[in-house]
């Protein structure tokens, strides 16, 4: 059987101080920038309209963007969308939201009549519209805050109850840190906050629960040996027992989602 990091020796303890500092600084300036300029939702919690389209020539972005002020649309958000020839049109302005509750279809007329007027009917093909009105963006906000806190209170629960209240305690503290963390790298790369992310950080919530267990169970196995060595090497030890199974673990983890990252597609990317 294949044996990977047997009966090692690391002294992961030691770099404790320039992990906290390294990853202080990294939530601090994600978080700063998240209370200074707001969370980046997606259409399904503002409201608001997304085309996806597909012409047969490269377009100018630039061009595409003016064709649809003059329009009417206010402040539209083009982006490409993997190819050059394939983008994303978002309209998420206060005008476009309302105009949802007269029909969701308004706004994605508005915008396929301005480009069939500029580059003709034949020139490209929309792919997908989505079209969320505020109320139901609103609803779907709620309930994606109501499932993180629900599934971050059942993991505070479960953790006072499997260990002493010191273990619970460090392992709120780490569950909190590796939340925290994907928040500020979801607001430094500029991510989306949709549906598919929140599912994403549910699953980090999982993943870091788990691995906290699995750590914290033979901490406290090693501990009930009554070896006489400090705490120091006792956390030590127990990483290091615990490191060939987190290693293969992770690394699955790992290539499942590149697969996802380079064949799923746009749409589920951002997971």
């Amino acid at each position: 059987m294949l044996r990977i990091f047997h009966d090692t020796r690391y002294d992961f303890i030691r770099w404790w101080k320039t992990a906290v500092i390294v990853t202080a600084l990294f939530v601090v300036a994600g978080l700063g920038s998240l209370i200074l300029k707001g969370i980046n939702y997606s259409i399904e919690f503002t409201g608001g309209t997304l085309m996806q389209l597909e012409f047969k020539q490269p377009p100018d972005v630039g061009a595409i963007r003016a064709t649809l002020e003059q329009s009417g649309i206010s402040n539209p958000e083009v982006q490409k969308f993997g190819t050059d020839r394939e983008f994303t049109v978002r309209a998420q302005g206060h005008t476009e939201v309302a105009e949802q509750n007269a029909g969701a279809e308004n706004v994605a007329k508005q915008i396929q009549t301005a480009l069939t007027q500029k580059y003709g009917a034949d020139a490209f093909t929309v792919k997908r519209t989505e079209a969320v009105g505020p109320r139901v963006g609103s609803e779907l906000r709620r309930g994606a805050a109501i499932a993180l806190l629900i599934s971050f209170a059942v993991t505070l629960i479960y953790l006072a109850i499997r260990f002493e209240w010191r273990f619970g305690v460090a392992a709120v503290i780490a569950t909190g840190h590796d939340v925290l963390t994907t928040l500020a790298f979801l607001k430094i790369m500029h991510l989306e906050v949709s549906l598919t992310v929140i599912a994403a950080i549910l699953t980090v919530l999982g993943y870091s629960l788990n691995d906290t267990i699995i750590i914290f169970d033979r901490v406290r196995e090693d501990l009930k040996k009554k070896r006489n060595e400090p705490l120091y090497d006792t956390l030590n030890r127990a990483i290091n027992e615990t490191l060939p199974r987190s290693v293969m673990t992770h690394a699955t983890t790992v290539l499942a989602t590149l697969a996802l990252l380079l064949f799923a597609g746009e749409v589920i990317r951002p997971f």
